[in-house]
């Protein structure tokens, strides 16, 4: 696919070719410059894998503070001078998100981390892992009953909710309930990285804050042998507990971003199930291909597409020079096809060596905490799907023949992935009862 304009010209945060392949863009924008200023919202654009890493390592003279909504409104004030670090503590309140773990910078942002790593234990990963299992196969015979159905709605959405609503130790009770608020919510338009032109609330998880601040002023009066109540109690490091405010944030965070990237990684996966019976077929005979499976998918088409930085001071990167309070766009999907870090960075290569090296997790202090239990997710995911079929299908009569598909990827500059995906199945044992 080529541009049928200059790079230049394309406007990456509202574009809608750029939505549906950002990819060519990457390709083009990589070619001139791994450190290029787009000019319609005076963005610098990080395309190279080096380049994305010294930035997320560099916490010294990045700040997370835009790191969600970048120049979306951008900075309440101008920012002058060669150090705005100052500017940046006293107005980073006045941002969208900007209670949230990931617009956190140290010494903030290794308290509010640390109450997070607290529920995120190995011990409580394998626990949840377990639940995963249980949920999958609750699930799995509804979906397939049908001999095809939309995989993101249907199974994709709810299963990963319940994952975390299991994780966090939400009661069975209230689950439905969550189900109800989270899942019947409209994508894409008005959300973090819409590419329509709306605002953002400063912080639009309002349910989530109502119910987990419920949970955890419950439990810190009445404590209870259950998670949320090791929830309620965590310290930050020095031994302080946190306001109720900061707890609830974190387990907040962890619910909606940890839902909506999981639900784009697994709707990845299975279009590119759906489309090569071969790999579906190695996959069922070579289980432990699944694993690297995963990662490829992670690398090749990120669900996280990027994050913003903004520079407190000059800083010379890739060879340009960055004045201070320049807004950096870290592109997680175009570093992970970059060639000088992976051979033919546009074919998909379920061996491919060094995949783990791929950026859709972030990189350095922010690296995504919950990136283990996602990579458990899609592994349980796609091997109860796997178990359960003989075969797995793009639906034609929704996406269109195998040389002309049609999908719909949801419009945020943000996150990469499918808004809907039809799939047909044949069940297991069905061919052979044929």
């Amino acid at each position: 696919m080529k541009y049928a304009k200059e790079a230049e010209e394309v406007d990456f945060f509202r574009d809608e070719e750029v939505v549906a392949d950002p990819y060519p863009y990457f390709e083009a924008v990589r070619g001139q410059c791994p450190v290029q200023r787009e000019k319609h919202h005076d963005v610098v654009l990080i395309t190279g894998y080096d380049e994305a890493v010294e930035v997320y390592n560099d916490t010294e003279r990045f700040s997370a503070c835009v790191s969600v909504t970048g120049p979306f409104p951008g900075f309440p004030v101008p920012l002058e001078g060669d150090d705005v670090s100052e500017l940046i503590e006293r107005h980073r309140d006045e941002l969208p998100m900007s209670d949230q773990l990931p617009t956190l910078d140290p010494p903030v942002h290794t308290d509010h981390r640390s109450l997070l790593m607290r529920l995120i234990t190995p011990k409580r990963l394998k626990e949840n892992e377990e639940a995963m299992w249980r949920l999958a196969d609750g699930m799995i015979e509804d979906f397939l009953a049908p001999g095809k159905g939309e995989f993101i709605s249907d199974f994709a959405g709810p299963f990963t909710l319940l994952v975390i609503a299991d994780l966090l130790g939400v009661p069975e009770e209230d689950r439905v309930e969550f189900a109800e608020e989270l899942q019947g919510r409209p994508r894409g338009r008005g959300a973090i990285g819409s590419t329509e032109q709306e605002e953002l609330g400063h912080t639009p998880l309002e349910f989530l804050y109502g119910r987990f601040s419920r949970y955890i002023e419950e439990r810190r009066r009445e404590p209870r042998s259950d998670v949320l109540t090791g929830l309620a109690t965590a310290t930050f490091p020095d031994g302080t507990l946190p306001e109720v405010d900061a707890a609830v944030r974190v387990a907040a965070n962890l619910f909606a971003a940890g839902q909506e990237t999981t639900v784009r990684l697994l709707g990845t996966a299975l279009k590119i199930l759906g489309d090569d019976r071969e790999l579906q077929r190695r996959l069922r005979a070579e289980r432990q291909l699944i694993a690297p499976f995963v990662e490829e998918c992670l690398r090749i088409e990120s669900p996280i597409k990027g994050d913003f930085r903004l520079s407190k001071v000059p800083v010379q990167l890739g060879g340009v020079e960055l004045p201070a309070g320049t807004t950096v766009m870290v592109l997680n999907g175009a570093a992970n096809r970059d060639p000088e870090w992976f051979e033919n960075p546009d074919t998909f290569d379920v061996e491919r060596p060094g995949v783990r090296r791929h950026l859709a997790f972030g990189r350095g202090p922010h690296t995504c905490p919950g990136a283990p239990l996602a990579r458990a997710e899609a592994r349980v995911a796609i091997e109860r799907l796997l178990d359960r079929t003989e075969d797995i299908r793009i639906s034609e009569e929704h996406h269109g023949p195998a040389d002309a598909r049609r999908y719909h990827y949801v419009p945020t500059y943000i996150l990469r992935g499918l808004s809907r995906l039809h799939l047909e199945f044949t069940p297991a044992g069905e061919a052979v009862a044929r």
